[in-house]
């Protein structure tokens, strides 16, 4: 059933393509999910393809900004913009927001080595930055999972990003882009050359370069232009003060955040002072009423990054003879980002591996016994004469840049071709990835320490604030550090694959595939320089481990009627410590050619990562989560404050070595229908049951543990000062296999075209997934429901999980021109943390926020492209992305956008313009 758009392999139905009037020979191709050749959209499962064709047609300048623009791609997804995360400067998609680890991104039906950081400090994945955009030839879309065929990490789905295999001329094209704010630049130029006939040269050999820049964007320059955009003072919107992104303000007693000037505690009262010279650091001109020195982070953080990326790629293909061919990819990547976060903290609470020195692992330069950094009693800016705790955020020594360099490099070489029956395809595949990080303007926490509380140091004094301008070179040089780290992810893959026609049956020839595959995998992530024992003002995060996997697997095809097309397959993976075997079932029955309808079962796993279960990889990361201690049901008592109904707590990870895989079970029921000549219908529901999950606990409750470590201001309840209730900072969250989830749905595929004689041709394309349900069931029993609602919190950016995306595609063909537009939706979300749950934000008047009733507002945009082909060889092309500059919905909940969601991040950067050029040489 060609849905041409995107075409929806329905229940491997496909009568007769209905929409093309002329019916050719079929030719019988791989199709993504199975190993036996046939006709294109044969197979019993859904898989969505989406040609050359869609990609231009929607304007994307990369293929992760075509993919995340999709209704499959859910939370867990990795933006371009997300640069406080662990794995910024990379990019993923989510299926079914299931994370990104459990999607399997192949590259020509084969893997890559995934990004040398894992997202959240936990899960890996392949970045898909790496995959070079002008040699995109079709990107396959399997929707059931189909572990039976690749093995692990296809929980959610495949994406298989198929590239050109048999190309002649040579074709070149440059493109420009910037925002209706003449900002956000973008650049790109690429070569494609092809020389050789597979028929009459017997080879082909293809190059593709292509360099691409994007400048970086500031939050700043969006906020006060854009309305809450970029915003991270929401007070005008009627929120508090203190909101995620806010720092410097003193909040009761014996509690302040780091401040630009300084704040320091008074030995009598306990409370704060602020040194003088505001207004001269920070940006904020309505300041905390309370003293403080308030200033919030868009004053220094990226939206956007600076991206400079090459990718270069080259194929040959060889006819050795009529039944044989020899082939050789080599594909290579470079992509360097730059994030400008804030300037550090120089109280910190620090987490690394334990040692002698520090059996807990963590140092609390805050408020921790023995760690706590002070004025000392004579230093100048202290008038208490004691040594006195403070509070600073270092703007003397500058926002911090995070660089993330990412190269990556892939070779395959194999042999295909038919012998004796059988189609056979083996090759050998080595990839690597080498991740170099340089953070900037990290501190060296024993100098920071000497430099202010030890006068007998060589440092002393730090003058901080508005009197830094006496401090000398000498000491910035010993104190401000670059952390970095070099990490490398290795894969080396042999693999064999065979397929051939068994036996006449009633309704054709049953089919039979084999196939077997040996694979090593390595990582050896090392953190920062400086957080291996607490000396910088970051917490440690390491993988490493490596493993060998060998596997073998089968498929069966048995059109058993005319009607009736059975499908069967099963694989054994044999890893070091464990194995699995994962087998798949498809039906699908065509009662007339107009009409089919088919069904899946399929079972898969995904093993444990090298983060999540090497004994030497620790990670730290953090989340929002309201405070059970000092926030109980939504209310915070009398000293705590609403920033702890909205605290981000860090919460410790380390890997744990009898983690066993987790497991999967999936569903598919649909069909699909041609009911007239021009109108292609095809719905499928799913489900799947991720069980054994692998989750570090909950930072719920991670939050609720008494060893929570917490600072000292705690709360008095009942006239008596009660002991760990202070503001909390960071808690243990083991990895365990716990939880499972179960998740269901629609997806709805439809597509009508119109003749609209002399006036051309219009295709109108609907895509639309709606999940059902998405819920967690803890190891306690304890469910939580997040479809529809803002979370899953705990997976990357707290992007939500709306019930309902959907893109509505028109494209209208005239002559030498195409012109398409896009409009895409994400449905409403209830801003809590699960359903049921209290409202996850509230106003300065104490109401629900975003709204009255909680909720998210949904987001719709319209993108418009167009192509004409001034000239024979001339291809002249254009889009305008959000083209009525819609603005994205304040979100005050995610931390992945400042003020708005990520999945909303056209609405943030407004009305994008951009026109290229294509010639191709012959």
């Amino acid at each position: 059933m060609m849905f041409s758009g995107s075409l929806m392999v329905a229940a491997g139905v496909i009568a007769q393509p209905v929409l093309a009037q002329e019916d050719a020979k079929i030719q019988r191709v791989e199709v993504t999910g199975t190993n036996i050749k046939r006709a294109e959209a044969e197979t019993a499962s859904p898989v969505q393809i989406l040609n050359r064709a869609d990609i231009d047609k929607s304007g994307k300048a990369t293929v992760a900004e075509f993919l995340q623009t999709l209704a499959l791609d859910g939370a867990g997804s990795l933006p371009t913009g997300f640069g406080n995360g662990f794995a910024a400067g990379s990019t993923a998609i989510s299926l079914r927001g299931l994370g990104a680890t459990s999607t399997l991104v192949l590259l020509n039906g084969r893997r890559m080595a995934p990004f040398g950081r894992a997202d959240d400090g936990q899960k890996t994945f392949t970045d898909l930055s790496t995959i070079p955009m002008e040699v995109v030839e079709r990107i396959e879309i399997l929707k059931d999972g189909a572990s039976s065929v690749y093995g692990a990490d296809a929980i959610a789905g495949v994406v298989n990003i198929i590239l050109r295999k048999n190309f002649t001329g040579v074709v070149a094209s440059a493109s420009a882009g910037t925002s209706g704010y003449r900002d956000a630049n973008q650049s790109k130029a690429s070569v494609t050359a092809g020389f050789g006939d597979l028929e009459q040269d017997r080879y082909n050999v293809i190059f593709n370069a292509e360099v691409s820049k994007s400048d970086k964007l500031q939050n700043s320059d969006r906020a006060g232009r854009r309305d809450w955009i970029g915003a991270g003072d929401l007070r005008p919107w009627g929120y508090p003060m203190t909101t995620q992104f806010a720092a410097g303000y003193i909040s009761g007693t014996n509690n302040a955040s780091a401040s630009p000037t300084g704040s320091i505690r008074d030995p009598k009262t306990l409370n704060y002072v602020s040194l003088p010279g505001c207004a001269t650091l920070s940006a904020t001109k309505n300041q905390d009423p309370g003293g403080g020195c308030l200033w919030y982070q868009d004053q220094f953080r990226s939206m956007q990054p600076q991206i400079d990326s090459v990718n270069l790629f080259a194929r040959g293909t060889w006819q050795l003879n009529p039944d044989m061919q020899a082939y050789v990819e080599a594909g290579y990547s470079q992509r360097k980002t730059s994030f400008t976060m804030t300037p550090p903290s120089i109280t910190p609470t620090v987490a690394f591996p334990p040692n002698a020195s520090n059996p807990t692992g963590v140092i609390n330069y805050g408020s921790g016994a023995g760690t706590t950094i002070v004025l000392a009693a004579n230093h100048p800016q202290n008038p208490y004469g004691v040594p006195v705790r403070v509070r600073y955020a270092a703007f003397d020594v500058g926002p911090s840049t995070r660089s993330a360099d990412n190269s990556f490099n892939r070779f395959v070489a194999g042999l295909k071709g038919n012998v004796a029956g059988w189609d056979f395809d083996t090759a050998y595949l080595h990839s690597e990835t080498q991740l170099h990080l340089d953070y900037s303007n990290m501190l060296n926490m024993a100098v920071v320490k000497s430099a202010l509380g030890d006068p007998n140091s060589k440092y002393f004094p730090y003058y901080i604030g508005a009197q830094a301008g006496k401090n000398p070179a000498s000491l910035y040089a010993a104190m401000v550090t670059n952390a970095i780290a070099d990490g490398t992810t290795k894969m080396d893959i042999i693999d064999f694959k065979a397929s051939r026609e068994l036996m006449p049956l009633a309704g054709g020839m049953m089919g039979l595939a084999v196939g077997a595959e040996y694979r090593r995998e390595s990582l050896d992530s090392p953190s920062l320089s400086g957080t291996q024992d607490g000396s910088i003002n970051a917490s440690y995060v390491a993988a490493k481990g490596s493993q060998n996997i060998a596997a073998l697997y089968a498929e069966l095809l048995a059109p058993v009627l005319k009607t009736v097309e059975l499908s069967a397959a099963v694989r054994y993976d044999k890893y070091s410590n464990f194995n699995s075997t994962t087998p798949k079932l498809g039906i699908k029955w065509s009662p007339m050619k107009e009409l089919a309808f088919r069904s899946t079962y399929s079972e898969g796993f995904r093993a444990p990562g090298a983060a999540e279960s090497g004994i030497e990889s620790q990670s730290t990361g953090s989340a929002t989560v309201r405070d059970p201690i000092r926030c109980p049901n939504g209310t915070p008592l009398p000293g705590a404050t609403a920033n702890d109904c909205a605290a981000t707590v860090a919460a410790v990870k380390v890997g744990n070595p009898n983690l066993q895989p987790e497991t999967s079970k999936g569903y598919t029921l649909g069909m699909v229908w041609d009911p007239l000549p021009n109108t292609s219908f095809a719905v499928d529901g799913w489900m799947i049951k991720r069980s054994n999950e692998i989750n570090p606990l909950t930072y719920v409750e991670a939050a609720a543990l008494p060893t929570a470590i917490r600072s000292d201001n705690n709360l008095t309840i009942g006239g008596v000062v009660t002991p760990n209730t202070g503001t909390l900072l960071i808690s243990k969250a083991p990895y365990q296999n716990s939880s499972y989830t179960q998740i269901s749905g629609l997806d709805v595929d439809a597509k009508q075209r119109f003749n609209l004689g002399e006036y051309g041709k219009l295709t109108a394309d609907v895509r639309w997934t709606h999940v059902n349900s998405w819920k967690r069931v803890e190891k306690s029993g304890k469910a939580y429901e997040y479809a529809g609602t803002h979370g899953n919190c705990d997976t990357s950016n707290c992007a939500g999980t709306p019930k309902d995306k959907v893109n509505l595609i028109l494209s209208w063909d005239k002559a030498d021109w195409n012109v398409t537009g896009t409009a895409n939706y994400r449905g409403k979300m209830s801003n809590v943390y699960f359903e049921g749950d209290l409202c996850a934000s509230k106003l300065a008047n104490g109401g629900n926020a975003p709204t009255a009733d909680c909720t998210l507002a949904s987001f719709t945009t319209f993108d418009m492209s167009f192509r004409w082909k001034a000239m024979k060889n001339l291809e002249v092309f254009g889009s305008v992305q959000n083209l009525f500059d819609k603005v994205a919905p304040l979100d005050p909940l995610t931390y992945g956008g400042m003020s708005y969601n990520p999945m909303d991040s056209s609405g943030a950067i407004g009305r994008y313009f951009k026109l290229g050029l294509k010639y191709k040489f012959k």
